[in-house]
């Protein structure tokens, strides 16, 4: 366990983040860290006080009561309600069914309210919680639950012809959610509304739960191959839940607000809850008593009627729905009256969107972007207001308890202001990677995790350049995908663009660009590789530019995927020929 004195955090930025931080991560402060001496986070800057399962967390809510918590439609669930729910499943899960800590319960449903209370049930049992891509097919599902091996499937209606026949197969328990009230189920498969309504003064099972024990397993969004399980222990989780309430208050101290003040939060939020975005954007919610806003599906207009009509105060989601909603306001007009925070991650933002954010709402939308993955249990990196709008390329600052070190070829420490690999080590990281010491061993060493992404540091910021793999290298030079990315979306008539490398027998590669143009727009290729040329070096233009009329793939985060812009097994023919 963690050392008795206080390990100060990285150094501080100067001005006035660095006047708050120091309020917060001092001794004594709300955020110190200290190091931890043993256990998966041995070495790892850990949060002094909090939490230390997500167990301790989530009880916490409970103080919250009659709070409304999860909105849905013409559905609301405060947090009493959530808690006693949550608290009934659990006991069901280890008393009724016998499972035990350390057994895996998966779950797999749209962003249905239930979704929280099966999670956190599982939480409250000390199970292994296994979100599963609600997106996935039968294939992908069958990949996931034979690797993971859970006792438990807690599933919606749509889900269980997808993984039914697994749980036949493997004897697991199913529990389903808005399932059909006249269906007949297979033994073993159990209707959720069927069963006794929650006492609202019953407590959850009493288990031990020990900050070391396994928490999740969270399978990566597979853009380049299989998906991997990410195993976050419980003290890992819960310093991925405190990270966001840390940026929270380092926001509020920043405007000259005291944290905690004022009405609680409301946030729309528009990510997947089997994403770790979602589950950095619930915990903030979670932390302040916040309500919590829940889409069906993403649509602008209607989140533009669900921020009127909640009186929603922040705005969660990927980037390419954020310029939806902007672009929504403009065309309706809609002043965004009660938002107060726009805040995206789950890929790479363009610098345009802080822009438009500013042009159209001044100072009063706060923009916050952020970077984190799978295995860092969601955001630990963030930029927000004032710098946010000075420095709209940047990802931001570490959590105190987020460590960084930019690395070269060999692993040696690059001194700021040179790119390198992103290396990160801090509490919230996976432990490594579900029955897979190959894949863990090239990921994580010596207590850090290799991220795969290029960066370069300044002034304390860090700066994400690209993916390594993305990266394309034309003639020897290096050339970004992120920077090209960001100069084609600066076009007036640029909705969206994805720039890879297609093989050339000479250069080795060659920069292309797929790029959908807003409805109405007439931006023609030539002139779009001008309006790169204008701003980058012409080894950065693209020789290639192909337009289309359809939406760019993306994964359940929003990251684009690369791979379906090329035609199979001929890498870059289908920008080429377009």
């Amino acid at each position: 366990m963690p050392h008795a004195e206080p390990t100060p955090p990285s150094p501080p930025p100067s001005g006035t983040q660095a006047r708050v931080r120091a309020a917060l991560t001092g001794p004594g402060g709300p955020f110190a860290v200290v190091r931890a001496e043993d256990g998966p986070q041995a070495g790892s800057l850990v949060y002094a006080d909090g939490p230390r399962t997500l167990r301790e967390f989530v009880e916490t809510t409970w103080a919250f009561g009659d709070q409304p918590f999860l909105i849905a439609g013409e559905r609301s669930c405060s947090y009493g309600e959530f808690f006693a729910a949550a608290s009934a499943l659990a006991c069901r899960l280890s008393e009724t069914y016998g499972l035990r800590p350390g057994d895996r319960a998966v779950i797999a449903m749209r962003n249905h309210p239930e979704w929280q209370i099966a999670f956190w049930a599982a939480q409250l049992a000390g199970l292994v919680a296994v979100p599963l891509n609600a997106w996935w097919t039968e294939g992908e599902f069958t990949y996931a639950l034979d690797d993971s091996g859970p006792r438990v499937l807690l599933v919606d209606g749509e889900r269980l012809p997808l993984v039914g026949a697994w749980a036949g197969r493997a004897g697991a328990r199913v529990i389903v959610f808005h399932g059909g009230s006249g269906e007949r189920y297979a033994e073993g498969v159990e209707r959720y509304e069927d069963l006794p309504a929650p006492d609202p003064l019953a407590a959850p099972p009493d288990v031990e739960i020990r900050p070391e024990d396994d928490a999740t397993i969270i399978y990566t969004s597979g853009t380049t191959g299989r998906p991997k399980g990410a195993v976050a222990t419980q003290l890992a989780q819960a310093g991925a839940a405190r990270n966001p309430r840390f940026y929270a208050a380092a926001s509020a101290l920043g405007r000259g607000i005291i944290p905690g003040q004022g009405p609680a939060p409301v946030t729309l939020l528009t990510y997947p809850f089997f994403h770790v975005a979602a589950f950095t954007s619930l915990c903030a919610a979670m932390s302040a008593g916040g309500a919590v806003v829940v889409m069906r599906k993403w649509d602008a207009d209607e989140a533009l009627r669900l921020i009127r009509e909640h009186r929603v105060t922040h705005y969660a989601g990927v980037p390419a729905t954020a310029l939806q909603l902007l672009a929504a306001a403009a065309r309706t007009g809609d002043r965004l009256e009660s938002l107060r925070m726009l805040s995206t991650g789950g890929a790479a933002a363009p610098r345009d969107l802080v822009a438009r954010l500013t042009a159209r709402y001044g100072d009063r939308i706060e923009p916050r972007n952020g970077y984190g993955l799978t295995e860092t249990g969601g955001g630990v990196l963030a930029n927000f207001g004032a710098e946010y709008r000075l420095h709209p390329d940047s990802v931001g600052r570490p959590t105190p308890s987020t460590e960084v070190r930019i690395a070269g070829p060999a692993g040696e420490e690059l001194p700021e202001g040179e790119t390198g690999e992103l290396w990160l080590r801090g509490q919230a990281l996976a432990r490594g990677y579900w029955r897979d010491e190959e894949a863990t061993a090239q990921a994580f060493t010596g207590g850090w995790f290799r991220t795969g992404d290029l960066a370069v540091i300044r002034e304390g910021r860090v700066d994400v350049v690209d993916r390594i793999k993305d990266m394309v290298i034309r003639g020897g030079e290096n050339v970004y995908c992120v920077e090209v990315e960001s100069v084609l979306h600066d076009h007036p008539d640029v909705e969206d663009a994805a720039v890879l490398g297609v093989a050339h027998p000479v250069l080795g590669e060659e920069v292309a660009a797929v790029v959908r143009l807003r409805p109405g727009a007439g931006a023609t290729a030539e002139e779009l590789r001008q309006h790169v040329g204008r701003s980058l070096a012409a080894f950065k233009v693209p020789a290639h530019v192909r337009l289309t009329d359809s939406p760019l793939p993306r994964n359940a985060a929003g990251k684009i995927l690369k791979r379906e812009l090329r035609a199979p097994g001929e890498e870059g023919r289908a920008v080429r020929d377009a």
